[in-house]
């Protein structure tokens, strides 16, 4: 049975200062322990290096099973098989690194000064929504980029 993550951020005051207080504490469940050391272990070339070996292996039996039916569908088996697996196994993965960058950038959002804390989550809203939110930086970026032309800095915020 899978613990409950607790996240849980907040201030404390000790001799008069404050500091911000982070607490995390998980227990992944036995997929996600499975899904990223089996990511890991398949990301090095020694893997690679055997699923190379193995076709290999394969195609030089080929003339001695006579290119038989039985032994293209051997290979192609095993690749579907391992397929279908490794496409749950490398979305798994990158759901919690792609979810861990956007917390990390929410925090570094969250803690610059004058930065727009509107854009937080902003992951979670709509196309549309998000489509006005990039045409504003665009336009900002196209400004910058005018400012650089006519020998100006790009540094500092556009806002008065």
């Amino acid at each position: 049975m899978p613990k409950v993550a607790v996240a849980s951020i907040g201030r404390s005051s000790e001799n008069g200062t404050q500091r911000n207080l982070i607490t995390v504490m998980y227990s992944a469940t036995w997929y996600s322990r499975f899904a990223k050391a089996a990511a890991h272990f398949c990301g090095r070339p020694r893997v690679f290096t055997l699923a190379v070996a193995i076709i290999a292996v394969w195609i030089v039996t080929g003339p001695m099973f006579g290119f038989s039916d039985t032994w293209q569908l051997v290979i192609n088996t095993g690749t579907t098989i391992i397929t279908f697996l490794m496409v749950f196994l490398i979305q798994n993965t990158q759901n919690r690194d792609t979810e861990a960058i956007q917390v990390k950038l929410d925090e570094l959002i969250r803690a610059t000064q004058g930065a727009h804390n509107a854009l937080l989550d902003l992951e979670e809203l709509e196309e549309k929504t998000l489509d006005a939110f990039k045409a504003k930086y665009q336009a900002l970026a196209s400004a910058a980029r005018a400012d650089l032309d006519m020998g100006n800095t790009d540094t500092g915020t556009p806002e008065p």
